[in-house]
């Protein structure tokens, strides 16, 4: 493997379907306003957030890898990293460069918005940088902060900000939306950091899954993905989503699966990497086909 495809491979490309999935909540919630943004900027607002999360998977992959979280990590399909830099460690500067560059494409497609639509836009977009530098090295510290950093950044920050830098408006649709982004990304977090427990207590960092133990993580794991699919029955009864919001209910079965199944998979690797594998079609599919809902 070379240095460039090593680089590549630490954007783990595998996994940024989810930011435009997010962002594109923004963007269907935005045509359904009657917004009719522009062709230009909804593009850049699905490029912005794609870039976005490639800068946090490469902050978080040199992170790993100088901490020396890599070299004792058990890596799953889902979880631990993509091990690039331990086979390749030359590869360590070209992925801080990759970090320190994609970063910077997000901030110059921010400045634009923020041009464009003024302070809540840089409301947003400021906490959104702030996330992207700090969540590796200094958020994965502190437990609760651990837990709601990756669902505030995908879901109030993303498709709210999708959704100012369209020229929408927040409405209680958007709240709901962004509010369903919350908590199913910050469970898909969570259950990732089930297997990967006993090597980030070794680098001192301190989640749910380390301070509560797994059992209890297990619990909430639960918690939030059905929390999820509540918030959008609620938001169906209460007019907040379209009654086609229903389609999002599909994968519900899975989510109790899931539910149900993770507490007796904790200590088997063999029964927990499917339980993780269930869990990302989950959320993939859960915010696919709300956003296929809106835009109907």
């Amino acid at each position: 493997m070379s240095e460039t495809a090593a680089v590549v491979r630490a954007f783990r490309p595998n996994f940024l379907i989810l930011a435009p999935l997010c962002a594109g909540l923004g963007v269907a919630i935005a045509w359904r306003q009657g917004a009719s943004p522009d062709i230009l900027d909804t593009l850049l607002v699905l490029v912005g957030a794609l870039l976005a999360h490639a800068a946090v998977n490469l902050f978080n992959e040199y992170e790993d890898f100088t901490s020396g979280l890599d070299m004792i990590t058990r890596r799953t399909p889902f979880s631990g990293g993509s091990g690039a830099l331990p086979e390749f460690p030359s590869a360590a500067r070209g992925v801080l460069v990759a970090a320190i560059g994609t970063l910077g494409l997000v901030i110059a497609i921010g400045c634009y918005f923020l041009w464009l639509r003024g302070l809540p836009m840089l409301v947003l977009g400021a906490a959104g940088v702030i996330l992207v530098l700090t969540y590796t090295r200094w958020i994965t510290r502190l437990p609760l902060l651990c837990l709601l950093a990756p669902g505030i950044g995908f879901g109030p920050v993303m498709v709210m900000g999708s959704l100012v830098a369209l020229g929408a408006r927040l409405d209680a649709m958007a709240v709901t939306a962004a509010g369903i982004s919350l908590l199913l990304v910050s469970e898909l977090l969570l259950i990732n950091q089930i297997p990967d427990a006993e090597a980030d207590r070794e680098i001192g960092r301190r989640h749910l899954v380390i301070t509560l133990g797994k059992a209890a993580a297990a619990r909430l794991v639960a918690l939030l993905l059905l929390g999820g699919f509540v918030l959008i029955g609620l938001g169906i009864v209460r007019g907040w989503l379209p009654g086609g919001s229903a389609l999002a209910l599909l994968p519900l079965p899975a989510a109790i699966w899931i539910s149900w199944k993770l507490p007796s998979a904790l200590e088997f690797p063999d029964r927990l990497d499917p339980v993780l594998g269930t869990n990302v079609a989950v959320l993939l599919a859960t915010l696919a086909l709300l956003i296929t809902s809106l835009s109907l």
